[in-house]
């Protein structure tokens, strides 16, 4: 009995192989991440304290980074809906775009290749704040253009699905 049991152990390496099983548990949870664990269980044929133990070893290897819930942008007073492509110069232009993290009117922001620097995803009340969002985002200075796509129908929005073809 020499070992020494003060010493913090090292969190190991959260690599985690998904089964069949767990993607179908993914899939459901997806669907209403709000379902009791005996409830999915009975969808993927485990019992209730094994789908737990699925769940938390997924959430510890970053599988599942979150449970949140989905809102209807028309119904909460955001109906408007817009992807605007931005094309910045400068080292600290990126840094700035960043910190649109804060503004209510922003779902996503995108470093990508291609035509444009950045790609944001926005949901305004309407053409008006869409119209302010750019302004605060030109206020960062180094945006050499802005363009806007105004989303007339979303015919399918969802996050990354689970189950491989």
């Amino acid at each position: 009995m020499d070992q020494d049991t003060n010493s913090i152990q090292q969190k190991r390496s959260s690599e985690l192989t998904i089964d069949d099983t767990d993607r179908k548990l993914l899939t459901a949870l997806t669907e209403d991440s709000s379902q009791s664990y005996s409830d999915l269980g009975a969808k993927v044929h485990l019992s209730a304290p094994a789908v737990h133990e699925r769940v938390k070893k997924m959430k510890a290897a970053g599988v599942i980074t979150k449970n949140t819930i989905n809102l209807d942008g028309t119904k909460i007073g955001r109906p408007f809906l817009a992807f605007i492509h931005v094309n910045y110069t400068g080292a600290k232009a990126r840094d700035n775009f960043a910190r649109l993290h804060e503004d209510a009117d922003v779902e996503e922001i995108h470093s990508v290749a291609g035509d444009s620097c950045l790609l944001i995803k926005a949901r305004c009340k309407d053409a008006n704040g869409l119209d302010k969002l750019l302004i605060r985002m030109r206020e960062f200075g180094d945006v050499t253009n802005t363009r806007s796509h105004i989303v007339l129908t979303t015919l399918l929005e969802r996050g990354p699905q689970a189950e491989l073809d």
